[in-house]
């Protein structure tokens, strides 16, 4: 075996659905503004008895349902997130407890946004190394507890929920090669800080960034894997603003591709909003085994992390 592959892929949402015009019982808002300016029609908000690790969980389980595989096939759990809100035990091994996965190596990946990018990259290198043989990749957020409900500029953007992967050995390659990296000068651009913690951003210089320095570098991960963006049968990107997604997914030149949209019904998920929309795209039939997909995050501590998979 000389690489992995993503083998089946999950994702879960809580039932609460928060609509724009619920928002504008809240703040000074309305359906128009929002959907104007970040193309969000819907969220969904994950109650005070629903942690992190419980999204984690269910997205998980319906991944290792899709791939035949039993908690015990699982020998290494990385969970990317951000909303974690104690410090031991980690997301990771609470996943893992919930379902019943016995003496797996247990992580949890920080880096907000991109979160998902870097621990399935993280996971194709442990499994190339020879370091596990299956991984469960999970991206799980809980944006809500972190977020300041008489924010108008925040309050709009974010949701809840979880999306995971399967990561296996193959023969051949079928994730590729990560082009990964950051601006930490620019790392207050998007913060999750304080007592308690709130998320904030400039969503100014955020967008600038996004939209003028990412395409090329989105254009470098497709040469790593040997592709050209007309190559590609879908792009899913952080699911952060509609006007981000479409301008970027434009400037990127995937002009076959399918686009996730996902950011319309779930907002802004964070570390889960690449797998959610993924595997949302792969539950629709949207995309078929074999396609090439780009994902690519990008956001907290302007950090961005993207790759080729071949879709499951």
């Amino acid at each position: 075996m000389n690489g992995s592959r993503i083998a089946a892929v999950g994702h879960y949402q809580p039932a609460k659905v928060l609509t724009n015009e619920d928002l504008a019982d809240l703040v000074d808002t309305s359906d128009e503004w929002i959907r104007s300016r970040v193309g969000i029609r819907t969220r969904h908000i994950a109650g005070p008895d629903e942690p992190v690790d419980e999204l984690a969980a269910h997205a998980a389980a319906k991944a290792l349902a899709a791939a035949g595989m039993t908690p015990a096939d699982i020998d290494l759990v990385l969970v990317a997130t951000s909303t974690a809100v104690d410090r031991s035990p980690n997301m990771a091994a609470r996943a893992a407890a919930r379902l019943g996965i016995p003496q797996a190596a247990t992580m949890d990946l920080n880096v907000v946004c991109a979160g998902f990018t870097h621990a399935l990259a993280t996971a194709d290198h442990a499994v190339r190394a020879g370091g596990a043989s299956r991984v469960l990749v999970i991206g799980a957020d809980k944006m809500s507890e972190v977020t300041d409900w008489s924010d108008r500029t925040t309050c709009v953007l974010v949701g809840d929920g979880a999306g995971a992967a399967v990561v296996e050995a193959a023969g051949e390659p079928a994730i590729g090669p990560v082009l990964w990296g950051s601006v930490p000068e620019m790392g207050n651009a998007v913060r999750i800080e304080g007592t308690p913690p709130r998320f904030a951003q400039e969503g100014q210089s955020v967008y600038r960034w996004a939209t003028t320095q990412l395409p090329p570098i989105a254009r470098r991960a497709c040469e790593r894997a040997g592709l050209e963006p007309a190559d590609l049968a879908g792009v899913v990107l952080h699911q952060a603003n509609l006007r981000i997604i479409e301008p970027l997914a434009e400037k990127i030149g995937a002009v076959n591709a399918v686009v996730a949209r996902d950011v319309t019904e779930s907002g802004n998920t964070s570390a889960a909003s690449i797998p959610l929309a993924f595997s949302k795209l792969v539950e629709q039939g949207a995309l078929s085994t074999g396609d090439p997909v780009l994902l690519f995050g990008f956001g907290g501590n302007l950090s961005y992390a993207g790759q080729v998979v071949r879709c499951p």
